[in-house]
C-alpha cells in the first residue's frame, strides 16, 4: 500500500491511496467469507454458493462495497498514525475509488476534514475586559431569607389580594376572536404567582385579585409560541380566583438555623454563607474573565472551521441538553415531541453558537502550541496530592483509584491555568472602575453575553413542568 497527500478545499487532507493487486484479491477474499451468507443462489444452500458462481449470478460488483471497507478500516487508522504530526482529522472522510485497473490493484481517495491552522494576528497586548463581583450584606440576607422560606408553613389568605410569591387556585378560560382554543380551559388550578409558568401577562394580570373575583385578563402569545395556530394572536383569558395560598415565615433563632442548616448560630450561618458566596463571586469572576479573553483572541483569529466540527460540537451540546432532561425525568424524544419540532430543527437552534466555540478551542490550542505550554516535572504529582488531601487519602493511595482519563483530565487542566496565567499577564485587563467612559457600551456587552448564555442552554426546566398540565395558556 502506498499513499499521497495533498491539502484540499476549506480544511481537507486528501489522501490517494494505492493499493497492490494482491492487496486487492485478499480483500476481496476476505469480503467474500463475510458477505456469502447474505446471499441466495438457486441450488445452494445459503452461505454455501462458491465465489465463482456468486460473482457470475450477482456479478462481480457484489463484492466490492465490503472490499474497500475491508481495505479502508485495515490501513486508514495507520495512516492517520503516520500523519500525526501533519494533521488530525476531526470527522470521516469521503471515499471515492479513483481508479480500478484490472490486475493491476485499486487507487481510492479520502478527502478528510482536518482541524484547521488558525492564523491568530494577536494575543498579547491586548485591552480585555475583567470581571469581579462582590458580595453585599444584601447577598448574605437573601440566603437568609431562603431558609426562612424553606421553613415556612402554608397558611390560608382570606384578607388581602394575592401577590407575587402565592400559590392560587384559578378557574380559566381562553379564547382567541371569541373562540374558546383547546388547551386553553382548566379548573382548580394551583399556581405559584411569579414563577413564570404561564405566557407573558398571565400572571401580572392576576395579581391583585381577591377571593372569588372574577377578571378578564389580555395577552398576547409569543410569536414562537408551540402552537402554531396560537403564534403571536391575542387572547383573552376569563380567571375566577377561588383561593390564595401565602407562606407564613418563621422567627429567625438559632434553633431554627441549626435545625435548617446545621450552624450553630445565626451569626456563624452567615459567616459560612459569606465565605460561599465570595468564592462563588471569586470563579464567576475568573471565568467570565477567561471567557471575555477568549472572546477578544477570536476577534484576531482566521480559520476556515470544516463542517465536521461543527457537527461535532453539536452533538456535545445536544448531548449535554439531554442529561439535563433525564435528571427531571424527561427523555429528549418526548421533549422534542412535546416541542413539535424535528431533530434537525431542535440541532439548528444550537448551531449559532457552535461555531464561535470551536473557534476558541481553536485558539486556545493555537496559543497553547505556540508557546509550547506543557506539564512539567512534579506539576501532575502536586495536582495529584492536592486532589487526594481533598478526599483525605495520600497521593499514593488516591493514583490507585484513577484512571487514565483523569490523568488526561488534571493535565488538561494544568496547561489550560497556565495558558490563562499567561494571557493574563500579557494583557491589559481593565474594570468598569478603571474604564468609566466605557461603563454604557461594557455593560451592553455584559447583556449580550447573559442573553447569549440563555440562548445555549434551552430552558428545559421551565418546559418540563408544562407538561404536567394543561398547556394552552403557559410559556414555552
Amino acid at each position: 500500500m502506498k499513499y499521497t497527500q495533498a491539502a484540499g478545499e476549506k480544511s481537507t487532507v486528501k489522501l490517494t491511496i494505492d493499493f497492490s493487486e494482491q492487496e486487492w484479491q485478499d480483500a476481496l477474499t476476505k469480503s467474500y467469507a463475510k458477505v456469502r451468507g447474505k446471499y441466495a443462489v438457486p441450488g445452494f444452500r445459503k452461505g454455501k454458493v462458491p465465489r465463482p458462481v456468486l460473482e457470475n449470478y450477482y456479478g462481480k460488483g457484489v463484492l466490492y462495497e465490503e472490499a474497500f471497507n475491508i481495505l479502508y478500516t485495515q490501513h486508514y487508522p495507520e495512516i492517520l498514525q503516520k500523519e500525526r504530526d501533519n494533521f488530525t482529522a476531526v470527522g470521516e472522510p469521503s471515499l471515492e475509488v479513483e481508479d480500478m485497473r484490472e490486475g493491476n490493484g485499486i487507487v481510492l481517495s479520502a478527502v478528510v476534514p482536518v482541524k484547521p491552522d488558525v492564523q491568530l494576528d494577536a494575543y498579547t497586548g491586548l485591552k480585555i475586559k475583567k470581571y469581579e463581583y462582590n458580595v453585599t450584606d444584601a447577598d448574605v440576607e437573601k440566603e437568609v431569607g431562603s431558609v426562612l422560606e424553606r421553613a415556612a408553613t402554608d397558611v390560608d389568605v382570606t384578607d388581602r389580594a394575592c401577590k407575587n410569591g402565592d400559590t392560587v387556585n384559578i378557574d380559566f378560560s381562553g379564547s382567541v376572536d371569541g373562540a374558546v382554543f383547546p388547551g386553553g380551559t382548566a379548573d382548580g388550578y394551583d399556581l405559584v404567582l411569579g414563577s413564570g409558568s404561564f405566557i407573558p401577562g398571565f400572571e401580572d394580570g392576576v395579581v391583585g385579585m381577591n377571593l372569588n373575583e372574577t377578571r378578564d385578563i389580555d395577552v398576547t402569545f409569543p410569536a414562537d409560541y408551540q402552537a402554531e395556530n396560537l403564534k403571536g394572536k391575542k387572547a383573552v383569558f376569563k380567571v375566577k380566583l377561588n383561593k390564595i395560598t401565602g407562606k407564613q415565615l418563621p422567627e429567625l433563632t438559632d434553633e431554627l438555623i441549626k435545625k435548617q442548616t446545621g450552624s450553630e448560630t445565626v451569626e456563624d450561618y452567615k459567616k459560612k454563607t459569606r465565605e460561599r458566596l465570595e468564592r462563588n463571586a471569586e470563579n464567576k469572576g475568573r471565568d467570565d474573565t477567561e471567557n471575555s479573553i477568549i472572546n477578544e483572541l477570536c476577534k484576531h483569529a482566521k480559520a476556515e472551521i470544516p463542517e465536521a466540527m461543527i457537527e461535532n460540537e453539536i452533538d456535545r451540546m445536544v448531548q449535554d441538553f439531554s442529561y439535563r432532561l433525564m435528571y427531571q425525568g424527561l427523555k429528549l424524544e418526548d421533549y422534542l415531541k412535546y416541542m413539535r419540532i424535528s431533530m434537525e430543527e431542535f440541532r439548528g437552534q444550537f448551531r449559532p453558537q457552535a461555531t464561535p466555540r470551536v473557534m476558541g478551542q481553536l485558539v486556545i490550542d493555537k496559543v497553547i502550541k505556540s508557546e509550547n505550554i506543557k506539564v512539567e516535572e512534579g506539576e501532575l504529582d502536586k495536582k495529584i496530592e492536592e486532589q487526594a488531601k481533598s478526599v483525605d487519602k495520600s497521593a499514593e493511595e488516591y493514583k490507585k483509584t484513577m484512571d487514565p482519563r483523569q490523568v488526561e483530565y488534571i493535565s488538561n487542566d494544568i496547561v489550560i491555568t497556565k495558558m490563562f496565567d499567561f494571557l493574563k499577564a500579557n494583557n491589559e485587563l481593565y474594570t468598569e472602575e478603571d474604564k468609566p467612559a466605557a461603563k454604557k457600551t461594557a455593560s451592553k456587552s455584559a447583556s449580550s453575553k447573559a442573553a447569549a448564555d440563555k440562548a445555549e442552554k434551552p430552558a428545559a426546566k421551565k418546559t418540563v413542568k408544562k407538561t404536567e398540565k394543561t398547556d394552552g395558556g403557559k410559556a414555552e
